[in-house]
């Protein structure tokens, strides 16, 4: 099995070849003990260990409880596989006289240099120099000359300098998602309404696919070294971006309401901080598990001092979860909640000028003859309503990083006015998306009483699609709850971030179940517009529900061996860079066709539920047959942005909440449930005798498909042996 093992690990490395570099050098800035009772431990350690030449490098500050002559045991591993084994007497090399022999207390070496016997390193393959995130390990034990027993271990990370941490790849992700989510908006304003759904649903899609990745990252797993990375690429959907001012803002806010902000990146000379990775054997385990105190991703972090700033011993600091995506960013551990705290609501304020802005661009245009008077026209006359729809859509898009980053603040604590801040936040985000989300459903219930089809009133009422619209115009009409799933879903997985960031086994096996849970769910229900929109969500739970698979393994829950970690680290970091590629290529293919085609609707098939037939636009009714159509659903003269009487979207004691449509459906018509319309009795209880202006007329000449226009009367209804009608399609009745 080894061999085979192996072999599928060079392969997948030199997959990654792009990234290769001619530098050779391995190199260390931290070191963790690795074994119980060690009697040396250091708070600074740097080494480099370069083959070129056959050196060793390196700077050490620590403590030792050592008395007497030891022999240095020198072993590299890489992927779990031993690549180098040696033996240093630091009696007969000058640059370690200060290890020979060894005395109690502080012990520092300054920066030296070691050589290494030719040849000793040709057992280190060239990928471990060129590969990106090497997951590779040095390890040193100290054994007592005399008795040969091993007195000390320590054992530090290696990296070759190459990452697939990129911010390259974070702005190209960023603006493809901005890209899509501004491209839905405009095709939107311009008319095209099921090309913006088909894009908006990509977008959202690939943005909550990004999520899921970072969510990943922040999980207490010791990770590997290239998943680690990778994942990094996605906290800026998380708002961990590192900038200046802002962690100054940070941490003044948090000084100035009784908060201590931690020292740690500004004291990186004093000290070592080891990013948490797997564990590479029984005495790692032990060591991350038993140092609570120095381990920053755990339940408590001890403050550091001036004189020591690691805290209470000379043991580096170990960052995890939460923490290390923050260490990893260049943002202090006490300024994570309030980074992105802050980004959300530069978000927020941007986004509102963004509207306001195009707003008044439209109006200048129109004003100067440059726009004509028909574009926007509906976003023109309804700004403040769309506006409000908008806001919405960024709090369900900014729901995900709140939780965790609320939730994980109230185990923080960095100081009252945070948790307060949390506190307010995530509980005014879940109750407006409970409240938009029992609206919908309150609305479709009432569609379906009135018109036996919930699609009627969720998208005839212009009001009511702009402002609830983007909770279900990615979903089937029939399916127009499944926000709720999905609100609870993320709910439960930002919850398991959260809380768990002591326990990365329970992480694990929450995101298992949970993704399990909701692909089933997809899968089943379908319940996204069409085929290629499902195909594409179902995808995306496919993938997330492989990486919680890969987070349990990653989690040493089965105990497996050293190099199963390290080829599985590789291969997810290949199959989600791939899928990643797709999602991008789909979403900006999607996004280019909708900003750049004349007619993009006709890339997409028409809604199933016929949803088309029901968005109106107050632009759109120039002939007889939409004018009474607008009647009949109750639209005043002017269109719904213009009424301030009750719409069809407020709740209240009528079926349609306007007092037109209540008396125009209880006057003129009445619905038999089987797609045929009849005048409705008169106040005498007695039948309207109907009109000759109800027959249905001839097929329209060059009307080859029987037009919906053909299919009516002039007096807007339906004949009786016409076909099922369009609000019923969709719906479970054809």
């Amino acid at each position: 099995m080894a061999p085979s093992i192996r072999s599928l690990l060079t392969a997948s490395l030199f997959a990654l070849a792009p990234f290769a570099s001619a530098s050779r050098e391995l190199t260390s800035t931290s070191l963790a003990t690795c074994q119980e009772n060690s009697q040396f431990s250091a708070s600074l350690f740097d080494i480099a260990l370069t083959p070129g030449n056959g050196s060793l490098t390196f700077a050490i500050n620590g403590v030792s409880t050592i008395t007497g002559y030891v022999l240095l045991n020198i072993q590299v591993r890489a992927y779990g596989l031993s690549v180098y084994n040696g033996q240093i007497d630091p009696c007969e090399d000058a640059a370690l006289k200060g290890l020979c022999p060894m005395q109690e207390g502080p012990i520092q070496l300054p920066p030296s240099v070691v050589t290494i016997p030719s040849g000793a390193l040709s057992g280190v393959p060239g990928i471990a120099y060129t590969v990106p995130n090497l997951d590779a390990s040095f390890q040193i034990k100290f054994n007592d000359t005399a008795t040969g027993q091993n007195v000390a271990c320590v054992e530090a990370s290696l990296s070759n300098g190459k990452t697939v941490d990129q911010k390259a790849v974070a702005w190209v992700l960023a603006v493809t998602s901005g890209l899509a989510l501004v491209a839905s908006a405009i095709t939107s304003g311009l008319g095209h309404s099921n090309t913006a759904a088909h894009v908006a649903a990509n977008a959202l899609g690939l943005f909550g696919y990004f999520q899921a990745q970072a969510f990943i990252g922040m999980t207490d797993i010791a990770l590997p070294p290239i998943v680690e990375a990778w994942t990094q690429n996605f906290q800026w959907s998380m708002g961990i971006i590192r900038i200046g001012f802002i962690q100054n803002i940070a941490t003044w806010y948090q000084r100035s309401t009784g908060g201590t902000p931690s020292e740690i990146l500004s004291n990186l000379d004093d000290y070592s901080v080891s990013v948490q990775k797997r564990d590479l054997g029984p005495a790692s385990a032990y060591t991350l598990g038993k140092r609570a105190l120095q381990r920053i991703g755990g339940p408590v972090m001890k403050r550091a001092s001036s004189d020591n700033p690691a805290g209470s011993s000379n043991n580096p600091i170990i960052v995890s979860g939460i923490k290390r995506v923050g260490f990893i960013a260049g943002i202090e551990p006490t300024n994570i909640f309030l980074t992105g705290y802050i980004f959300f609501l530069i978000f927020v304020v941007a986004v509102v000028l963004g509207v306001i802005l195009f707003k008044l661009i439209c109006e200048g245009l129109v004003k100067a003859g440059r726009l004509k008077n028909n574009k926007f026209q509906d976003f023109r006359n309804g700004w403040t309503t769309v506006l409000k729809g908008i806001m919405y859509r960024i709090v369900l898009i900014g729901f995900p990083q709140m939780v965790v980053l609320c939730f994980w603040e109230f185990i923080q604590r960095d100081s009252g006015a945070e948790i307060v801040l949390a506190v307010f936040t995530v509980f005014t985000m879940i109750g407006i998306l409970g409240w938009a989300s029992s609206k919908v459903i309150r609305l479709a219930r009432r569609s379906i009483a009135m018109h036996k089809n919930p699609a009627y009133i969720l998208y005839s009422d212009p009001v009511a699609l702009n402002k609830w619209g983007f909770l279900y115009v990615h979903f089937k009409a029939t399916a127009y709850y499944f926000i709720v799933p999905v609100l609870i879903y993320v709910l439960f997985k930002g919850i398991f971030v959260a809380f768990a960031q002591g326990s990365g086994v329970a992480q694990a096996i929450g995101f298992v179940v949970i993704e399990a849970v909701f692909l089933i769910g997809v899968s089943i229900l379908t319940p996204y517009m069409d085929k290629k929109t499902n195909a594409f969500n179902i995808s995306i739970s496919v993938i997330n529900f492989i990486s919680a698979i890969f987070m349990l393994f990653f989690s040493n829950v089965f105990g497996q061996p050293q190099i199963v970690n390290g080829v599985m680290g590789v291969v997810f970091f290949v199959y989600n860079a791939a899928f990643s590629t797709v999602l991008l290529i789909l979403v900006l293919i999607a996004s280019f066709y909708a900003l750049f085609s004349k007619n993009p609707d006709t890339r997409y098939q028409p809604m199933r539920d016929d949803r088309g037939s029901f968005i109106k636009s107050q632009s759109e009714l120039t002939t007889e047959l939409d004018a009474l159509g607008a009647t009949a659903r109750g639209e005043p003269k002017h269109g719904f942005y213009g009424n301030k009487g009750a719409r069809i979207e407020e709740d209240d004691s009528s079926l349609s909440g306007s007092d037109t449509a209540k008396n125009h459906m209880t006057t003129t018509t009445s619905y038999t449930g089987a797609g045929t319309y009849y005048p409705a009795e008169d106040q005498g209880g007695r039948h309207n005798p109907p009109s000759p202006y109800y027959q249905s007329p001839a097929r329209q000449p060059g009307s080859a498909d029987g037009s919906r226009a053909a299919s009516m009367t002039r007096g807007g209804y339906r004949n009786q042996t016409a076909s099922p009608s369009p609000w019923q399609r969709g719906a479970g009745y054809d």
